[in-house]
């Protein structure tokens, strides 16, 4: 049997703001934008040459959601942003205007920097030091 994550939901204020930043500062591909009525749309990102994993940008409605804009994960690093070059990514995110919380570090694992979205959810941005296998 073989499983994986399709989409994982992230709360945004507006889609197309959204769409924007992540295109810009992330260089995520759009790969579905399909109206679904009502103010509604399904909207799929995904990391340059990434092949299963989307993200779900949801466009928070009404308050509890909306306070939730940016907190999904109480603080936390959210989402881990996998490289296949550190340098040249935080580099590039940096004179995109992405603001890193710190400066790149070297754990055990790999080479990795706390940054934040437009929203202020809080991202790794990871090199793995050995790649998990397929």
């Amino acid at each position: 049997m073989k499983q994986h994550i399709g989409a994982l939901a992230l709360l945004v204020a507006d889609y197309d703001e959204a769409i924007a930043w992540y295109t810009r500062a992330l260089r995520f591909e759009v790969i579905e934008d399909t109206d679904m009525g009502g103010g509604k749309r399904w909207v799929l990102l995904a990391p340059p040459g990434s092949r299963e994993t989307r993200l779900l940008l949801a466009q928070a409605k009404g308050a509890e959601q909306v306070a939730q804009i940016g907190h999904q994960a109480g603080g936390r690093v959210f989402l881990f942003l996998h490289t296949d070059d550190f340098r040249r990514d935080w580099h590039r995110m940096r004179a995109a205007g992405v603001n890193f919380r710190e400066e790149p570090r070297e754990e055990a694992y790999g080479t990795v920097a706390v940054f934040e979205d437009l929203y202020g959810n809080a991202w790794d941005l990871l090199q793995l030091k050995d790649p998990p296998r397929a």
